[in-house]
């Protein structure tokens, strides 16, 4: 093999030569993000579903149109919104329910399918417990609840609302807030609650040890600001 034979040529998908390369540097200008053919697609819609599409399978699209829908919905709405056929929709939708992923609702002519909230929960308390973030998390929220109750004198959103208090808009809004804030800190309380019990887990520790020179320690917190 001469080594003209053995050079890749672009026009095969291979390496090109030092002669095929542009004299200037690529701008933004030169580089098209969309792998997809546009041709004959004319709303902007059609052509970021076909986009869409071309990066993912029909189960990925499935998961991620379901983990939206609180209220439960037809395999055939899941299957329009994933740009599926309705019957990949609710086959899949079968076997995420059958994993405790997916709430069914059977009604007289069919069953209607969203995201079962116990398993969202969860999903989001394990993400906040891996989050490297979770301690600083925490004392942001309590500061925020504290400025609440030190604002307005009480220990609840709730002691404020049934008070003879007349409340402002803004009033209005900082208790909206405050119950935000309230449920957040549920949230992150029990995710650092989650990631104490896996560290109190046989073999937790060997674990640990062995992966420490690839991932960052989790921050240390004193038990008492969960409180």
């Amino acid at each position: 093999m001469t080594d003209e034979d053995s050079t890749l040529k672009p026009e095969t998908g291979e390496f090109p030569t030092a002669d095929d390369l542009p004299d200037e540097p690529l701008t933004a200008d030169d580089i098209d993000p969309f792998t997809i053919d546009s041709e004959g697609i004319e709303d902007i819609n059609e052509f970021a579903t076909e986009a869409w599409k071309h990066s993912t399978t029909a189960d990925e699209r499935i998961r991620a149109v379901i983990k939206r829908v609180t209220v439960p919905k037809s395999a055939a709405d899941v299957a329009d919104a994933a740009a599926v056929s309705e019957t990949k929709a609710r086959n899949t939708l079968n076997d995420l329910a059958t994993e405790g992923v997916v709430q069914t609702q059977e009604t007289a002519s069919r069953t209607r399918y969203r995201r079962d909230p116990d398993w969202h929960l969860l999903q989001q308390v394990h993400g906040l417990a891996q989050s490297e973030t979770l301690v600083d998390q925490i004392q942001r929220v309590k500061a925020e609840l504290a400025t609440y109750t030190e604002t307005y004198g009480a220990d609840s959103p709730e002691e404020v609302l049934v008070s003879d208090r007349a409340l402002s808009e803004d009033e209005h809004t900082d208790i909206s807030h405050w119950r935000t804030a309230q449920r957040e800190f549920g949230y992150l309380r029990t995710a650092y609650r989650l990631r104490e019990a896996k560290t109190n887990l046989p073999g937790h520790r060997q674990q640990t040890e062995s992966t420490s020179q690839r991932a960052p320690p989790h921050e240390d917190i004193d038990q008492s600001i969960i409180q």
